[in-house]
């Protein structure tokens, strides 16, 4: 059997082996083909994608559908300007979404109408969006012990009271002491 190099070691070198990482620069096989199959599927020349299309495309909202009230909601801005859900993108296009306490500002470098993984859907736009706020500073108020069963109306005013609605109980009570 012949060897893959000489002794000298200066003849060709094997290829890497099945799983081996790729060399940084080069893009991942799989990624390539999945970028080549959305953009297959994607508009062709001069057309363009609906907004709430894309966002769900490219993994910023989980269905269609929240898309969809996030434009009608006023959520989403396109270079500036509020978008009903049928609003056609172009590429360069600036994205606005708020959502969830955030907002994300993206800008839109490939157009695709089906949904697509994580690493392609990345890969579709620009991400100038600010950094999250930290986990700690977002504290979870008046989480209960496990098992320690139904909380009672006094432990219910704390919990409202420690989440900032304590202005909510009293006008539910306000409400309830108005009947003839």
């Amino acid at each position: 059997m012949a060897s893959e190099h000489d002794e000298s070691g200066s003849g060709p070198v094997a290829a890497p082996q099945d799983g081996a990482a790729p060399a940084a620069g080069t893009p991942d096989p799989k990624t390539a083909a999945a970028i080549a199959a959305a953009e297959a599927a994607g508009p062709q020349n001069g057309e363009s994608v609906r907004v709430d299309s894309w966002i769900w495309a490219v993994r910023l909202i989980k269905t269609r559908s929240l898309g969809a009230t996030a434009c009608r909601g006023g959520h989403v801005r396109v270079n500036g300007e509020r978008v009903k859900p049928a609003y056609s993108l172009r590429v360069g296009d600036e994205v606005r979404l708020r959502q969830e306490g955030r907002e994300r500002v993206v800008v839109v470098k490939r157009l695709i109408r089906k949904r697509v993984g994580a690493p392609v859907a990345v890969q579709c736009y620009i991400d100038n969006s600010p950094p999250p706020p930290p986990r700690e500073a977002v504290a979870p108020a008046g989480i209960r012990d496990r098992g320690a069963g139904r909380p009672t109306k006094r432990d219910r005013r704390e919990m409202d009271r420690l989440r900032g609605l304590e202005g909510l109980s009293s006008s539910r009570r306000d409400a309830g002491s108005s009947r003839p």
